[in-house]
């Protein structure tokens, strides 16, 4: 974490830990809703909700929604931008080939290929799947509740390890972070696969395809 963002985690930290829940949800709230559209401040929810949790033990079965709901109004802004702007739009945001390898991932795996970045913490990229998803219009329910079940999860996950270790388990995160991307990768790329052999995950697939052939004609036809 950069110097001013570890500043800015440890004075919105103070301020978590020690304002009234009615005071400190909403908060969580907002602080997740900019981190997921307009600005970057990785790892600070993650640091809000274990500090929380740890310091009000109790607040762990709660207080993480706070911040699933927050990323996830975050992730509609920008999946709503996006969605207008289309791929024009997300070219100029992103380089071109992180785009490509992320809709090549979009059209095998659907809106799967959301959970893992989801899921995870930093280096992992995820704003770029965000984007990408609201350009190719992918169905605005499924993103929704992906983005909400797989970001519960990872705070669920985090915060209830806080009340166990305390602040360790963001020391843990940042040093450990490739080895966990690299474990949960995997474990989500075996459940694809049993996935994928399905008849339910084949049609996911053909969806993603057909999304992206008709992308590609919109894209041809305004040239």
């Amino acid at each position: 974490m950069f110097d001013w963002l570890q500043e800015l985690a440890k004075r919105l930290g103070y301020f978590i830990v020690s304002v009234p829940i009615y005071v400190a949800g909403p908060a969580m709230i907002l602080i997740g809703a900019l981190d997921s559209s307009l600005l970057s401040l990785p790892e600070v929810n993650d640091y809000l909700v274990v500090a929380r949790c740890y310091t009000h033990p109790r607040t762990v079965f709660f207080f993480p929604l706070f911040a699933a709901i927050g990323s996830v109004l975050g992730c509609f802004l920008l999946y709503s931008i996006l969605s207008r702007g289309g791929r024009a739009v997300l070219h100029r945001r992103f380089r071109e080939e992180h785009v490509l390898r992320v809709e090549r991932a979009y059209a095998r795996f659907g809106i799967l290929a959301l959970v893992v970045p989801a899921l995870l913490p930093p280096p992992m990229p995820f704003k770029i799947f965000v984007a990408t998803a609201g350009a190719l219009q992918f169905p605005r329910r499924r993103f929704l509740l992906t983005i909400f079940l797989a970001r519960s999860a990872r705070y669920y996950i985090e915060g209830t390890l806080a009340v166990f270790y305390g602040e360790r388990v963001l020391r843990f995160l940042k040093d450990n972070g490739l080895l966990i991307i690299s474990v949960v990768a995997g474990i989500c790329v075996v459940g694809l696969a049993i996935y994928l052999l399905s008849k339910r995950g084949r049609a996911a697939v053909q969806e993603g395809k057909r999304i992206q052939e008709q992308d590609s004609e919109r894209s041809e036809q305004k040239n």
